[in-house]
């Protein structure tokens, strides 16, 4: 496989938007011999070295929490067959684990986060960018749901991070970001919408690599 073989799907769009769901769908249904995944938010600085209150004050929604250089690296050893290990990060702790996850080499990579498009030299890899642009409502909606059940938090506290970071850095960094996509999904239905569209695109990219060969 040489570089020209390796195409890159950014998936950007809001917090709960459905990016991890398509993303799952998609390798699911072309298999991981296909389709690799690098997920932003493994990619958020370790905070390690902070007090546990001094880390609950970051703003992860802010385009600082997040090591941009580090992921273009990966991204450019990923185009060169340089195998590479993806760090695993604690959401509770905010910490990254000595525990990495290894990228496999494959036709397809995809990069899924709310800001996949915001960072220049990130969004020049990306052959492909995409934005889920789904409501306010229903975005903030499945936002409670997943943080209770995923990351072990209260109705309260997660409302307080909606209203005081999650939805004013939306408006300000993530939304904006919408210029640069190739594909807008914008219909609610997105968790079929999405994948149709996108399955789509990559039998199409599949289709021409294997007529290269």
């Amino acid at each position: 496989m040489n570089n020209n073989n390796i195409t890159i799907i950014g998936i950007a769009g809001g917090t709960c938007s459905g990016k991890t769901y398509i993303t799952n769908q998609l390798i699911d249904y072309f298999g991981e011999n296909n389709i690799s995944v690098i997920r932003l938010d493994s990619y958020y600085f370790d905070l390690s070295h902070l007090s546990m209150i001094d880390r609950e004050k970051t703003n992860f929604d802010h385009p600082s929490s997040l090591d941009f250089q580090l992921l273009k690296n990966h991204i450019l050893k990923f185009k060169k067959n340089i195998n590479i290990t993806i760090p695993i990060y604690n959401y509770k702790k905010h910490i990254r684990t000595k525990k990495y996850r290894k990228l496999s080499k494959t036709k397809i990579l995809i990069i899924e986060g709310i800001l996949t498009l915001y960072n220049q030299e990130i969004r020049d890899l990306i052959s492909l960018k995409v934005f889920l642009d789904i409501p306010s409502k229903t975005r903030k909606n499945l936002r409670l749901e997943r943080d209770v059940i995923e990351r072990a938090r209260n109705n309260n506290s997660i409302l307080k991070q909606y209203n005081k970071t999650v939805k004013p850095m939306y408006s300000k960094f993530v939304y904006p970001t919408k210029v640069y996509a190739n594909i807008i999904i914008k219909e609610n239905s997105v968790y079929n919408n999405a994948f149709n569209i996108l399955s789509k695109q990559i039998k199409l990219i599949l289709n021409n690599n294997e007529d290269k060969k």
